[in-house]
């Protein structure tokens, strides 16, 4: 058995409360919705129900009559039928409204304790409203992914699960830093609490049991691994997209393309003659920030991956305090994947933490603050990352 039970770093002071209205409304609809329909017995002259029964024979299992399936149905399954999504008969409303109707007390336990420990963090990150937007549209696209593999069919689709993978996928790319309480129960040679790395228990969740099931059998047991694979990369890929953007707008800095031109091949070896990196390096021995940002549109990948690590960090806080913040922080990361293991790194990701603090986004700073401390920094470069660490208003205790 393992169980997750918390993690760490979380937010200092900060209350998640879209996490915790999101788990208060699928508690409100399982305790007067699900459970007193789920006892309710349904009339044989219910048109609904002859409607599910064409719909659902088709595709029980072997060896499961429809006397079996009548004798255990409620009014819920019916509810379930009407409102979850049908991939075979797809409706708008159905797609969100089935995120907050769940089969069981398990499987509503389960989706809203996973939403109880990583919630906080990624509210944290994306806001109120980007948690909230962020929670539907993974969810809805969960849905839909799950509809790839499921095809024309009739049954339902319920539960919280493909967007609270969603959640999952944003806590993955933002926080590979932060760890995962998990109770382990190996009864009777085993039991423990301990501290794992969060990509590496995020890994298990969609690797182990999602990927591998999916590729075994494509629905088992009830559960729609593809909806949780969906939602998984819709996670990933908004969490991509908004770190590419330094969390802002691309049409708010024109030089957001910083250094993607791509060097033509005729070049690429002449790069260290090139006119740019020349006039590019002048104007910043003479102190022509305004020069040396207008040069950098100019220059290409190429060029640009041929910067020092301190040219970097000066042309980023030019570029930063000229209104591009999100071509800084891209120049930065350039510099950071051209460059070896061996080389310094330290300067670079304290630079970067540094503008993501001035840009007043604390989670993003904590991470490359932490990388700072992972590779080699000089006394003074590591004096600097603690001190911003400190003032970060994030603990490391695990709740």
């Amino acid at each position: 058995m393992f169980i997750p039970i918390g993690d760490s770093p979380n937010p200092r002071h900060y209350t998640p409360w879209v996490s915790w209205a999101i788990i208060a409304v699928n508690v409100l609809i399982y305790l007067f919705i699900t459970i007193p329909l789920s006892h309710q017995g349904v009339s044989m002259d219910n048109p609904l129900l002859h409607q599910y029964l064409r719909a659902i024979v088709p595709e029980l299992p072997p060896g499961v009559t429809v006397d079996q399936v009548l004798s255990h149905i409620s009014a819920y399954d019916l509810y379930t039928f009407l409102h979850g999504y049908k991939p075979g008969a797809p409706k708008i409303g159905d797609l969100f409204y089935s995120m907050f109707l769940h089969g069981g007390i398990l499987h509503l336990a389960g989706n809203m304790l996973f939403l109880w420990i990583y919630g906080n963090n990624v509210e944290f990150s994306l806001g109120k409203i980007g948690f909230i937007l962020t929670y539907l549209s993974t969810g809805a696209l969960a849905t839909l992914f799950f509809s790839f593999f499921a095809d024309s069919s009739m049954t339902p689709l319920v539960g919280a699960s493909g967007a609270i993978s969603g959640v999952l996928g944003v806590y993955f790319l933002l926080f590979p830093r932060n760890k995962v309480k998990m109770f382990i129960a190996l009864i009777p040679f085993y039991v423990d609490v301990l501290l794992l790395p969060a990509r590496w228990v995020l890994g298990f969740y969609i690797v182990i049991d999602n990927l591998l099931p999916l590729l075994v059998s494509r629905q088992s047991g009830g559960i729609a691994y593809g909806a949780h694979i969906g939602g998984f990369i819709g996670g990933m890929a908004i969490a991509f997209i908004g770190e590419r953007f330094s969390w802002h707008w691309p049409w708010r800095d024109s030089m957001w393309r910083v250094g993607s031109t791509r060097a033509r091949a005729s070049r690429a070896a002449e790069a260290e003659d090139s006119p740019h990196l020349a006039s590019v390096r002048a104007a910043m021995a003479g102190n022509y920030p305004e020069e040396a940002v207008d040069i950098l549109t100019h220059m290409d990948s190429r060029e640009v991956a041929s910067l020092s690590p301190n040219e970097c960090i000066i042309l980023s806080q030019w570029l930063d305090e000229s209104g591009h913040p999100i071509a800084a922080s891209r120049l930065l990361r350039q510099c950071i994947s051209t460059r070896r293991k061996s080389e310094p790194l330290a300067d670079i990701y304290l630079s970067l933490g540094l503008m993501r603090l001035r840009q007043g986004q604390p989670t993003a700073a904590y991470q490359y603050l932490l990388a700072v401390l992972e590779n080699n920094p000089s006394k003074e470069t590591e004096r600097r990352a603690r001190d911003a660490l400190r003032g970060i208003d994030i603990h490391r205790s695990a709740r």
